[in-house]
């Protein structure tokens, strides 16, 4: 089976635009953390994301987008996200097969690489309040600003079911 690249932003950019999705993208210096986004706020409006890629047991995968500051209780989450067992955090080898993406540029737009549906993918219901959200557009030297119904649209356009659940505290 030969290796699939994963796209490029430019892809996500054209499929966004063949869905009728509006999407702004700010270019900046690459970030890998919350802590270091955070000097971007003042000049990009709306829920900015911190995204979660993690497993169970039984190689379950799961990525979960939850707003920057909240917090994520790993000892429980798998009962609300339907994980055979608490999870841990998902290798970065199989974050690059499934999402396309490195550690530091993980974000919901990854499932457009996902195209053998390995990864279910969990927006935090309190993060869905934003008529804006923020992701990185498969690296982490931009932003690309989007509405919250349209990234739903986005993900189940990639074939994903976008579920929204309340998986922070």
């Amino acid at each position: 089976m030969s290796e699939v690249s994963p796209k490029t932003q430019d892809e996500l950019f054209l499929f966004l635009d063949s869905l009728g999705i509006k999407h702004k993208t700010k270019r900046h210096e690459p970030v890998f953390t919350v802590a270091e986004s955070v000097s971007l706020r003042d000049e990009i409006p709306g829920g900015h994301t911190k995204n979660l890629f993690v497993k169970d047991k039984k190689d379950n995968f799961f990525l979960l987008t939850v707003e920057e500051n909240a917090s994520v209780d790993l000892k429980t989450v798998h009962t609300i996200i339907g994980g055979a067992s608490k999870v841990s955090f998902g290798k970065p080898e199989k974050l690059m097969e499934y999402l396309g993406v490195i550690p530091g540029a993980v974000t919901a737009f990854g499932v457009i690489n996902d195209t053998g549906h390995n990864v279910k993918i969990i927006i935090d219901e309190d993060l869905m309040k934003d008529e804006i959200i923020n992701c990185h557009p498969l690296s982490n030297d931009a932003t690309t600003s989007i509405a919250s119904k349209d990234l739903l649209r986005f993900i189940e356009a990639t074939g994903h079911e976008a579920l929204v659940l309340k998986v922070t505290s």
